[in-house]
Parts: C-alpha cells; structure tokens; sequence
C-alpha cells in the first residue's frame, strides 16, 4: 500500500505544481501593456552615434600594422571600411591639389590603429605661398564620417526598386558630422573629411601649409599644397547646372517632433536648404495634393495648398503653406523653379476639407474625366492668379511624374487648353510625342534621348536633366555606390549636352536616418542625400565635385571658342574627344571612372593655366 500512496501524493504535488504555475503564467500574460521583448532592440547604456556590429574580414592584417597612430591621406573616390586595414599603398603625407579661385577641393584623411588611440584631434595652420598670400585656416574644415547602416554590400550591382533585402546589413561610410575630437577603437579606421573653401579673392600662386593630427601620446604631420589657378568659379546660386533634389519638409518636423510650419521649423529648414542652395540647387519642391506618390514616403508629403470645397459646392485654396515654403527656399538662395506636384497624384486620389462636416474626404479624379477637368481648371484659374501677385508665375511648373502615356497627355491638355503660358515638367521615361509638349524634361538614366534630340531641345529655349531614382543600380548616389559614381554623373550631364541632374530624394528620411539608411522599399539611401542637422554626406559631396567640374568645363569652352590660340583650341578638342569616354561608358568599374576622370581633370587644369 505504501508505495501507492507515495504515487498518489507525489501526483498530487504534481498537479498542485502545474495549476500553480499556470495560473502565474495567466497572470503574466495578463499583464495590460505587455509585449514581446524579442521584437524590440536591446538597450544600451549611452546613445551610439553609429554601429558597430562590423567584424574584420582579414583580422591577420591589423597583426601586421605598427602600434600607435596612423594618418595618412586616402583617396575621396574609394570606400574604407571601419573594421579592415586600409588598403593604401604607401601612408601618403602630402595632399596636392588644382582648384579656381572659389572652389572647394575635398580630400580624406585616414586615422587608424591596431591600439585604443584617445583623444585624437587636428591643428590646423594658414595655407601660405611665396609672395606672403595665406589661405586663412578658418576656410578649411574637417568633418569625422560616420559609418551607417546599408541592406546592400559596397559596389553591389543587382538592386531593386521593389522591396531589398531585410535579413541582410552592411556598414558603410557616409554621414559627416562636426567634431573636436575623438576616441578610436583598436582595430579600427576613422575617415575624416577635408574641404579647403578657397576664396574668391584669393590670389593665384602655390599655397602650402601642414595639418597636425595629434592624440594624448602622438603627433604626425600632414602637408597640404593648393594650387590656386587664375580662373574665377561663380557662386553656386549663379551656376547654369539645373540641380533638382525633391524635398519634403514635413520629414524636418517629424523628426525634430516640432510644430510643423511653427518658429522652430522654419529655422531648421534654414539650415536644412544651405546644403541644397551650397550645391547651386535650383528647384523648390511643392506639392498641390495630398501624398502624391502613394503613401510609400517614411513620412508621407502633404499638401501645401488646402483644398477647401465650401458649403454652396464652390472651391477655395489656403496656400499659406506654399507662401512660407517657396519665400523660405527663394531667401535660402534657391529660386530658378517651382516645381508642383501634381495633376496626377498615384491612384488618381484627391483630398480637400468638406466646410460642411470639418472633415478631410478623398475621392477619386481621373484626369480624363469630367470632375477632374472642371476642378483643375477652378484651380488653375485660382493658381495662376496668386502666383502672378506673388510675381512667381514665370518660374513656376506644373509636374507630372512617370505616369501612363494616357494620363500623361491628357492632363498636359488640361493644362495648356487652360492657358498656354503654363509651364509643365515631365520625369519618366523618353517619348518623342512628350518632346514638343514639355519645357522641362527629365529622363531616367537608360531610357533618355539621343544627344541630337538634346541638342534640338537646347536650340528651342527647351531644358533636358537626366534622373537617377532607385533606378539604375548603376551609375547612382546610394550609400553603397562608390563615390566616384556620383561626381561622374556631372560628366556624363556636359558631355551628353543636358542641362542638369534631378535625383529623387533629397531628404525623405526613415526612422533613424543617422545611423540606419535603410528603406523597406528602396536600395539604401535612395530616399535621401543629405541628414539632420544640416549634416551632409561623401555621396553628396562628390555628386556636387561633379557639378563643379560641369560648370568649370561650360566656363573653358565658351572661353576657348572665343580664342584664336591654336594650342588652346588643341586642348579643347582634346577634351571634347575625351568626353565621349562618358557617353559611351556601360561597365562602370570604378577604377576606370576614376581614369577617366583623372584624365579630363588634367585636360581642365591645362586649359585653365593657358586661358
């Protein structure tokens, strides 16, 4: 018997043990606002400017490296990757440059250690040359870079405008970020950021001086040498480059969690735009509809005009908004365009206030139907009107984004049965039936027209771009292309005969753009160039390098045309042969970029000593 009554009380206690667990794990569960832990990131103890989840792909290199510090120039068109060796093939000290008076040259300074290196910092010194003349210190600035986060690896080639990788995460160089000093980890590099702002008065000659890079136990010594030709590059406000980044202001205040359109809004935009106007940035993006482009935006762009339909069925338009933004962008220096989007919002959807309820209701307006002529011509009436006050009207356009052939023609003929004088911009793809109706057209890189149709286009008054979006993989501006791509599409816009650039987007940022760059839509950075705090990038900085060298190169040949120099003239159809190289290029490798680049340059510095 006393064996099953020790059965019969040990399967009491049993029973006892798992009602009483199970009633705790109900309790658990019960918890109000409970969630799974497993679904967010873990916490850190102080905020990481970056990541640093990245392990050394050959680790047997930094056994092989000196103790202590390491500096040394690298070059501006590679990618050196926080946890490897740089590959360098010597540790270069010396930095030689050719800029015009007005230029900025960029270059990149490696710090490195197989050792914890603390508190490293640079002494900067006047830039001076023969006769006495300095380049004051003050015009030269240093940014560290910062590695962020990419769902593709560096110079990849199979990318999508669908939905990247999710399960997949590479760190990369790109964001630049004002310092005084830092730390560096063992086994690690840290880029620094180099611009040399030359003055417009600065005269021509040879400068030279020396950059210290200093740590708590070590120095090493830098040297500079800046030539400084005598040739003069305007302001970028009056650069000829048709520059086009879309913006979304409404990202500013979401991510700063201020009043959207209040004091501390408009005063980060400020600082927002001096980046986009630095760049000779000449179009204002506006918006006339509510989320244009379907909702696929991280932080969707609202209207700036409010369509408000009044109790008798009447229409009427706030455009506050609209004022604030165009006058913001036109004070930043940013006034050739007006670009408003658009007659052709995706999925035909359009938002207005109903006076008779208070609230917001969508509908839908195909622009080949009824409705939508009736409404855009009330609007357009009403448009034309405030913007002719406003004295804008001239530089205003309406926009119209790769949309279907149909849509397309239909609303370009709402547009102009309402009034000729409207000027309209079309982004998508070459037609030669758009050719003739549009005064402004922007053609993706791989579906463009041909040199001679450009060229007829240029001759009726007509401007031409070429855009770049998540589309091509190659050549493109993501935080995974190698630099080099982004000053060549400057090369490619002069010797394809375009006007300018436009790239989808200036800053339409994700959730934590300072760190992570990717999108759950887009190859990463596709959504954006630029990053809070009027923090630029490496992949913005050499996309404009590329316009710089636009402008230099317009400003030679119209110089060389007008002399009877045979020798000038030599060098000027050296570099027209030359520029068939970009025409022509398919592959994209990056070393051959650089060549090819390289080799104008030189073709540019010659031009500039003899004229």
């Amino acid at each position: 018997m006393l064996p099953r009554i020790k059965r019969i009380i040990i399967a009491a206690c049993l029973l006892f043990i798992h009602s009483f667990y199970a009633q705790n794990l109900l309790v658990a569960q019960a918890i109000p606002g409970m969630v799974d832990s497993s679904l967010i990131a873990k916490p850190y103890p102080h905020f990481q400017a970056e990541y640093t989840f990245d392990i050394p792909v050959d680790p047997v290199a930094w056994q092989n490296q000196q103790e202590g510090l390491h500096a040394a120039f690298g070059s501006t068109d590679e990618v050196y990757f926080r946890a490897e060796v740089p590959r360098l093939k010597n540790e270069t000290k010396t930095l030689e440059g050719t800029v015009w008076k007005g230029e900025r040259l960029n270059a990149i300074i490696l710090i490195w250690s197989p050792d914890t290196i603390s508190q490293v910092r640079f002494i900067l010194n006047d830039l001076e040359n023969s006769r006495g003349n300095r380049i004051d210190k003050n015009n030269i600035s240093l940014n560290l870079v910062r590695y962020v986060i990419s769902n593709y690896p560096y110079d990849a080639k199979e990318v999508t405008c669908g939905v990247g990788p999710l399960d997949k995460a590479y760190l990369l160089p790109d964001r630049l970020e004002e310092f005084n000093r830092f730390n560096l980890s063992p086994r690690t590099v840290r880029p620094v950021w180099l611009s040399v702002d030359v003055p417009p008065g600065t005269a021509p000659g040879t400068y030279n001086g020396t950059i210290e890079v200093r740590s708590e136990k070590q120095s090493e010594i830098l040297n500079l040498s800046v030539i400084v030709q005598n040739q003069m590059l305007p302001e970028p406000h009056d650069w000829s480059f048709l520059l086009d980044l879309w913006q979304n202001p409404w990202v500013i205040a979401e991510y700063y969690k201020v009043k959207p359109w209040g004091t501390e809004h408009k005063l980060l935009l400020k600082k927002h735009l001096k980046l986009y106007a630095g760049a000779g940035g000449k179009y204002i993006t506006t918006y006339a509809v509510h989320s244009p482009w379907a909702d696929n935006s991280y932080m969707i762009e609202a209207s700036m005009i409010e369509w408000i339909k009044r109790k008798n069925g009447s229409w009427k338009f706030d455009y506050n908004i609209f004022d604030q933004y165009v006058q913001l962008a036109i004070d930043a220096g940013i006034d050739k365009a007006i670009t408003l989007y658009t007659p052709i919002p995706w999925g035909d959807r359009f938002r207005y206030i109903d006076e008779v309820t208070g609230n917001y209701k969508t509908e839908q307006w195909r622009c080949t139907s009824d409705t939508f002529k009736t409404n855009w011509n009330i609007f357009l009436t009403d448009l034309k009107m405030h913007l002719e006050k406003k004295g804008w009207f001239n530089r205003t356009y309406i926009g119209i984004n790769e949309n279907a052939m149909e849509q397309t023609l239909a609303a370009i003929k709402v547009v102009k049965a309402h009034s000729k004088k409207w000027r309209i911009t079309y982004a998508g793809d070459w037609h030669p039936v758009l050719d003739s109706l549009l005064d402004d057209y922007s053609c993706v890189y791989g579906k463009e027209p041909s040199m001679e149709d450009i060229r007829k286009r240029t001759v009726k008054g007509q401007t031409s771009t070429f855009y770049i979006c998540c589309t091509p993989p190659k050549p493109n501006t993501f935080v995974f292309s190698p630099p080099v791509e982004g000053r060549w599409l400057g090369w490619y816009a002069f010797a394809a005969g375009y006007n300018g650039l436009l790239r989808w987007a200036y800053d339409a940022w994700v959730a934590d753009p300072s760190r992570d760059t990717r999108h759950i839509y887009w190859p990463a950075g596709d959504a954006f160039m630029v990053y809070p705090g009027g923090a630029s990038s490496i992949r913005f900085e050499k996309m404009r390098e590329g316009i710089v060298d636009y402008e230099k190169m317009r400003i030679l040949k119209a110089k060389a045309e007008r002399s009877a120099d045979p020798e000038i003239k030599k060098k000027l159809a050296a570099l027209q042969q030359h520029l068939q190289m970009f025409t022509k290029e398919r592959d994209f490798k990056s070393e051959e970029l650089v060549r090819d680049i390289e080799s104008g340059k030189r073709i540019i510095n010659e031009l500039g000593d003899k004229l």
